[in-house]
């Protein structure tokens, strides 16, 4: 008689969790306020500085969340929350000196503000009073001279670079020079105006379209630039579709690229002007400094906002705290205008990119 089997009893095998345990969502929170609490012990006791206790604060916060979270989640999870730290960190660290540099313009700055400020000239006034009315004009008048000389021949050339001249020698060779005049210094281009109006008005010149000129040759580079980059985005099929229906190459580019890439186009040249509003140096060469408002950029000096900025803090007069306190008002209105300049950057480009889709 054959042996009875023995009754087979299945095999367990326990379950293996999928997933690690994770930290709670406050634990980076958590980390750096015990971080903040143990690096303000040597600032209490041993008298360290604030920047020390920041950097000692960053430090315990990049090794201490990494640690736990090694633990708990494992090293894949802490390794990550390590990168994510270091770059958290350095962006923290990168808006210290932009907070601190706004919060010393703003506090400095508002104090001034004032319909004076803005409708007075400083022509009679060595003390109190006086304001920026002649620099905001300088500046206008010297900025709207620059993008008149530029924007054509920027744009000009971007529409050579890669409809006509691709590929060729000429294209190569003006391409290479438009990357090393976007690196030359300001002053350098300040340098060139004086001495090519040297050579028509001789030696002490000083005007505002010489402001210009200086600073177009800071602006035709971004311009050329922004414009390749915009055209090399329009899709040839645009260009193969006009070139199939007869449409001549000239009338393409007009009818058709360009209208594609006006918004591009538009945002790089509201950028370039907004690069150079802030120029100092050119225009302490050539444009100089005047008390008055001057409507006339081919005649005498004219008056700009950093070049005001400059000469009110370097040379502020007796009692000095009047003139700096002007300059921290035009620093503060300078700043202003540039940042809406950027804003109506960003405006143009959202507001007038082609729509794609149906």
């Amino acid at each position: 008689m054959a042996a009875t089997d023995q009754d087979v009893r299945p095999v367990t095998i326990p379950d293996a969790p999928l997933t690690r345990p994770q930290l709670p969502s406050w634990a980076p929170v958590l980390v750096a306020v015990v971080a903040l609490a143990v690096a303000a012990l040597p600032v209490v006791l041993l008298g360290w500085s604030l920047v020390a206790m920041v950097v000692l604060t960053v430090v315990i916060f990049v090794v201490a969340l990494p640690v736990w979270s090694s633990s708990v989640e494992g090293p894949r999870k802490a390794k990550d929350r390590l990168a994510s730290a270091l770059v958290w960190s350095a962006f923290g660290l990168a808006m210290i000196p932009l907070v601190t540099l706004m919060w010393q313009v703003i506090s400095n700055g508002v104090p001034v503000l004032s319909a004076e400020f803005f409708t007075y000239s400083m022509r009679n006034i060595v003390g109190e009073g006086g304001g920026i009315y002649h620099a905001i004009i300088g500046t206008v008048i010297v900025t709207a001279w620059a993008a008149i000389i530029s924007v054509p021949i920027g744009v000009m050339a971007g529409v050579y670079l890669i409809e006509y001249g691709a590929g060729s020698r000429i294209a190569r060779v003006v391409t290479f020079l438009v990357d090393v005049m976007t690196g030359i210094p300001s002053i350098v281009a300040g340098l060139f105006a004086y001495a090519l109006f040297v050579l028509f008005f001789g030696p002490g010149v000083r005007m505002g379209i010489g402001g210009a000129v200086a600073l177009s040759v800071l602006m035709i580079p971004i311009v050329v630039r922004s414009t390749e980059e915009m055209l090399k985005l329009v899709p040839d099929e645009l260009r193969e579709a006009s070139y199939a229906l007869g449409v001549p190459k000239w009338r393409t580019i007009t009818k058709v690229v360009l209208p594609t890439a006006m918004a591009g186009i538009v945002t790089g040249v509201t950028l370039a002007v907004a690069r150079v509003a802030g120029e100092t140096a050119p225009l302490l060469i050539i444009a100089g400094d005047t008390d008055s408002v001057n409507f006339n950029a081919f005649a005498e000096r004219m008056a700009t906002l950093p070049v005001f900025i400059y000469y009110s803090y370097m040379q502020p007069g007796i009692p000095p705290e009047f003139g700096q306190e002007r300059a921290w008002g035009a620093a503060l209105v300078l700043i202003a205008i540039v940042m809406a300049l950027n804003i109506l950057a960003r405006f143009i480009s959202r507001r007038f990119t082609p729509k794609t889709g149906r």
